[in-house]
């Protein structure tokens, strides 16, 4: 509102140099766009815009501008229509952005000026602002969302370069904003799928404080959250109005959890040069490792002289290309030509070093500017990442505006009173419906919510001994992703770990620490054990033990007892001397059958009693043999028949002499059933219980083969072995010899009461030491069979335990029993002669006298033959040599 006449406000650059014009650019057109850049920092406490900044704000600026001039130039697009625009400075805050972006919506508010009137009565004339269209801008998140919420209650549409907080995606409460850039959703992405590429699962997060770096990170999250495998070891945040000690805190923070050395940075330039001297302070330059967003992207301002800090640093930058007609165009402007950009001289200051003005902030010392410099001669020059989409989002807006105007104004070349009228909201539409090649060739797009589709490069800070450090491409984004050769801090060939549990070896399970999935104990598979995935352990099945690694079941492997084990040579060699000489004895025996010595032997009680002691040596050839159904069942039979046979045999003969004896006491007459068949016949009768007993055993359990996996189960499986043996326990073997065993403490009872017998009229004597010897090996053998029943040799053990018992019985009763025998027959055939006999009277008389006094053993031949042979029936001889071949069955 004025009251006095208007002037121009503009004035000669050149002679206003000695004020800067800090508000705003203004370029005349038909359709005016705005513009938000940050051309100057954030300013300290109390001023609200710091330094100039040269890439990410007057090379934006100017990309607009170019693009401006682009569209202006262009005869297809929008023609007979300029472009205008009005362009503000945020300064890099979002507050004074706000303030600034109500000059934006100036033109839409009515005012009513009825009752105003200037001093001198007159009404005011009022100065009609320009109408924005629409909004280049802003570049920070922060700031877009601020200014987006003014521009929707206008209507203004709003397309962005660079702001890519995942937020703006909202088209519900942002549903003026579009922008050319992907939102950090996509970017989140891709900085997730890096980490997984690199193998990494515990990364920190650092973000600047504000909807961009907040944002940032927690999209990060979600997505690693919803990927699994990703802990987020910490997730700090740096404050707006930060200084040095909070990012030396930040580092410290940091190396509490050491092992987390990737870091995801969402931050702004000063705070990655803040993140990058503190860690240069704190003396650990190469120990994180950065994934920077695009703020960092491939720019040299947050690294400028901490190089080496950053050396490894992973950044991203939407995908974009050079412009080189901008390079042109930027490289050309002079302070001559180059007026309308209000803030140009204060770049031209900082850009050469130099001091233009006197109410410059160069100090004194500075050089005077000459004006004849030049952009990329006298000063370093790289294009600054985002002016590609600086121009797109201008020509977005442009090609929007040409669809709307074809649609409305088909009639009219120019703007028409309909497009006028038409409004944000139509413009709005015409923008998301645009699809046109960009700057770089790329398509530009939007998706329903204003979004353009995700493209990323992916650029490392590398040191090169031949060009120096820089940026190099090492992968790009786009959905998927993409990686080439990298190089890493501190001269790591590997790529370095970022993880807070190394991986468990083979045979191992994770054992999770509780709310850190990334974080875990590795605990071996013990036992019979194997890995059945990477957090279970599981037991082998009863006959499986784990394989080498821990990672399967495998058989465990089958044994038996073998020939060429020393369990089993000793009783096989024990047998064989046994069956040669039961063999030998028996053939002695039928060669001279029809001897004295053998028939007063007893021969029928004799053939069996060595038929039991040969069964006796053969049981130990079918322990040893391969268990099958057939050598089991001659386990059975044979098991206690050899044994029941010999202490038949000998019970009977025992019986027969206590009862012969104990009848001579009483009278004279001959007791029964001692005739030869009728000891046969006890005899017979005895082993056929032990027959009947075997075969009710197989009626109720027919023999078989098993496999015991528990008698060789050891602690260390690897030492585990299945045994194959017959389906014989330990208490069938018992009760399978226990009859034996009966026969055998009957003989010996009997043994004992006819120890009183005279050693010449009898053969109770060596019974009786056979079945004392007998009796010994037997309870020797009980303990050491039971008691080897828990031991992994239990196999071997009680096999030649049972086997040596079995052959040391046998050849106690063949040794003291027939070898005499055999010496006399062979040695002393002149002993083994017929005397005379005498009657059972007379035999029992000498006898029953005999033993009535004492008398003293006289020189005789060993063996039965001189206590079998009858030379006299004086009853007070004293060495009476009575045949007692009554005894034997030769009455």
């Amino acid at each position: 509102m004025l009251c006095f006449p208007l002037f121009p406000a503009f004035l000669d650059l050149a002679g206003s140099q000695e004020i800067y014009a800090p508000h705003s650019i203004r370029v005349e057109g038909d359709v005016t766009l705005g513009g938000l850049f940050p051309v100057h920092a954030r300013g300290v406490p109390g001023m609200p815009c710091g330094d100039i900044k040269k890439e990410n704000g007057i090379h934006r600026l100017e990309a607009m501008m170019y693009a401006l001039d682009q569209i202006n130039g262009d005869d297809e697009l929008l023609p007979n229509v300029t472009l205008g625009a009005r362009i503000l400075d945020t300064c890099s805050r979002d507050t004074y952005a706000l303030e600034q972006s109500l000059t934006f919506v100036q033109a839409l508010i009515q005012k009513d000026t009825s009752d105003v009137r200037c001093t001198n009565g007159e009404p005011p004339v009022f100065v009609k602002p320009e109408k924005v269209v629409g909004v280049i801008g802003a570049s920070a998140s922060s700031v877009s969302i601020m200014v987006a919420n003014i521009l929707r209650l206008f209507q203004i549409p709003q397309i962005s370069y660079a702001s890519t907080a995942p937020e703006l995606s909202d088209d519900r409460r942002y549903d003026f904003f579009s922008r050319v850039v992907p939102p950090d959703s996509f970017q989140a992405q891709a900085m997730v799928d890096i980490v997984k590429a690199m193998g990494w699962n515990y990364v920190s997060t650092v973000a600047s404080e504000g909807s961009y770096g907040e944002k940032g990170v927690d999209a990060f999250m979600q997505l690693s959250r919803e990927a699994g495998g990703i802990c987020i070891a910490q997730s700090l945040k740096i404050p707006h109005d930060h200084k040095s000690s909070d990012f030396d805190k930040i580092i410290r923070l940091l190396l509490d959890t050491r092992y987390a050395r990737a870091v995801i940075l969402f931050a702004y330039d000063e705070d990655i040069r803040g993140i990058l001297n503190a860690s240069k302070r704190a003396d650990q330059v190469g120990h994180f490792l950065w994934i920077g967003s695009d703020s960092w992207g491939a720019k040299n301002s947050p690294i400028h002289q901490l190089e080496d800090a950053a050396v490894g640093a992973v950044t991203i930058l939407p995908k974009r290309a050079t412009i080189s007609g901008f390079d042109a165009y930027f490289t050309s402007r002079t302070l001559e030509n180059n007026r309308r950009n209000v803030w140009f001289a204060e770049y031209w200051e900082e850009n050469f070093n130099c001091k233009l003005m006197s109410s410059s902030k160069k100090d004194d010392s500075s050089r005077k500017c000459t004006g004849q410099e030049r952009i990329g001669i006298d000063s370093k020059y790289e294009q600054e990442g985002k002016v590609q989409f600086v121009i797109d989002a201008v020509y977005a807006m442009a090609h929007a505006l040409h669809n709307m105007q074809r649609d409305l104004c088909p009639e009219n070349s120019g703007i028409c009173p309909e497009m006028d009228l038409a409004g944000g909201k139509k413009l709005l539409k015409y923008i998301r419906s645009v699809s046109f090649n960009g700057s770089a060739g790329t398509s530009v797009t939007f998706n329903r919510n204003g979004d353009a589709p995700g493209r990323y490069d992916l650029f490392q800070y590398q040191w090169n001994n031949v060009t120096g450090p820089g940026y190099r491409v090492i992968g790009q984004w786009t959905e998927t992703l993409q990686l080439n050769d990298m190089q890493w801090p501190r001269g790591e060939q590997e790529i370095p770990t970022s993880v807070c549990s190394l991986p468990c070896k083979t045979g191992e399970r994770k054992k999770v620490v509780k709310g850190m999935p990334c974080c875990w104990h590795c605990e071996p598979c013990d036992g019979y054990q194997y890995q059945f995935d990477e957090f279970t352990c599981k037991l082998c099945a009863y006959n499986m033990r784990p394989s080498a690694n821990r990672t399967s079941c495998q058989s465990i492997p089958i044994i038996k007892l073998e020939w060429h084990s020393p369990w089993a040579v000793i009783p096989v060699f024990l047998a064989m001397l046994g069956i040669i000489a039961t063999i030998f004895v028996m053939a002695t025996f039928i060669r001279y059958n029809d001897t004295p010595i053998v028939r007063a032997s007893g021969r029928e009680l004799s053939y069996v009693l060595l038929t039991g002691i040969f069964l006796c040596y053969i049981i130990t050839f079918l322990m040893i043999a391969k268990p099958d159904v057939g050598v089991c069942s001659f386990r059975r039979i044979f098991l206690g028949l050899g044994m029941c046979i010999s202490y038949a045999a000998l019970l009977t003969k025992t019986n027969r002499i206590y009862r012969i004896f104990e009848q001579g006491k009483k009278s004279v007459t001959a007791p029964r059933l001692i005739s030869p068949t009728s000891q046969l016949a006890i005899t017979s009768s005895l082993i056929s219980v032990q027959l009947l007993g075997v075969l009710i055993w197989f009626g109720v359990d027919p023999p078989n083969t098993i496999i015991d996996y528990d008698e060789q189960k050891t602690i260390n499986p690897d030492l585990a072995r299945g045994v194959l043996k017959c389906d014989i326990t330990d208490l069938q073997i018992i009760c399978s010899l226990g009859y034996s065993i009966l026969l055998m403490v009957t003989c010996t009872v009997y043994a004992i009461k006819t120890r009183g017998v005279p050693e010449n009229f009898n053969e109770a004597k060596p019974i009786g030491f056979t079945m004392y010897t007998t009796c010994i090996v037997w309870l020797a053998f009980i303990p050491i069979f039971f008691g080897t029943a828990q031991s992994a040799e239990k196999l071997y053990i009680q096999t030649t335990t049972l086997t040596i018992s079995m052959n040391l019985s046998a050849s106690v009763a063949l040794g003291m029993l027939y070898m005499p025998k055999v010496y006399v027959i062979i040695f002393h055939p002149e002993l083994n002669v017929q005397k005379r006999k005498r009657s059972f009277k007379a035999v029992v008389t000498a006898a029953t006298m005999s033993s009535r006094l004492s008398h003293k053993a006289s020189d005789r031949p060993n063996g039965e033959a001189k206590t079998e042979l009858c030379e006299n029936v004086d009853p007070n001889s004293k060495s009476s040599n009575c045949s007692l071949a009554l005894l034997q069955g030769n009455v």
